[in-house]
Formats: C-alpha cells, structure tokens, sequence
C-alpha cells in the first residue's frame, strides 16, 4: 500500500510535465528580435507570444531555407490564418502555436524590407 501511494504522485507529475503548455516570449525592439535562438522539444505544442514593442509592423516567419526563399520574393503584405506567418502590428502581441515534429533547425527572419539584412533573423532549434 505504501509503494502505491508513492508511485501515484510521480506518475501524476510525469504526466504534468509532459503535457504542460510550452511558451516561448519573443519581443521585438528597434528591429531586432529579443534572442536570435530558441529551443524546443520535438512533438509538442509550441506557443509563441510575440510582443511589437516597435513603432513600425514586424512579422515572424519560421521555416526552411526554401520556404524563407519564397517569402523573400512574396508579395504578401499581411499573413492572416497561417501558424508559421505572423504579422505582429506596432505596439501590440500576437500569439501563435506550432507543433514541430522533426528534430532540427529552422530559421525565423523578418522578412520586411530590409529587416532580414539588418540581422532580424533567428534560429529554432528543435530536439
């Protein structure tokens, strides 16, 4: 009886970690993102609460070197309804949430007139 009362909690606190909301705060500032790498574990709900303390629109776009060779040429003004394309208005948050189901790295880039060439770039390390 005593090994059951022990085991139950730390499978309840197992259980919790695992599942726990995973919130990543990127802020921007001046044109620059508040680190330029963030880690995250593979499989698992990501959300991302990004704060424009900009006076000027931003975005965060995250994915391969061939989805951010799209973009750089895009003509998209606004990203609306698609997790990994956010527009981040001046002064306000966004929230967004990606699941990454592949270890590896991926980048985020600004892709606003010469944001990326200014270095408002990052990586996601996800493993």
């Amino acid at each position: 009886m005593a090994g059951a009362a022990l085991t139950a909690p730390l499978l309840v606190v197992a259980y919790t970690v695992a599942s726990a909301p995973f919130t990543v705060r990127l802020s921007v500032a001046r044109s620059d993102f508040s680190t330029d790498r963030i880690t995250v574990p593979v499989g698992r709900p990501i959300t991302f609460e990004l704060d424009n303390r900009d006076f000027i629109d931003n975005e965060w776009i995250v994915g391969s070197e061939a989805f951010h060779a799209a973009h750089r040429t895009g003509s998209e003004p606004v990203h609306g309804s698609r997790p990994s394309e956010v527009t981040i208005p001046a002064h306000e948050i966004r929230t967004t949430t990606i699941t990454f189901t592949e270890p590896g790295t991926v980048r985020y880039i600004c892709h606003l007139p010469g944001h990326e060439a200014y270095g408002m770039t990052g990586i996601v390390v996800v493993g």
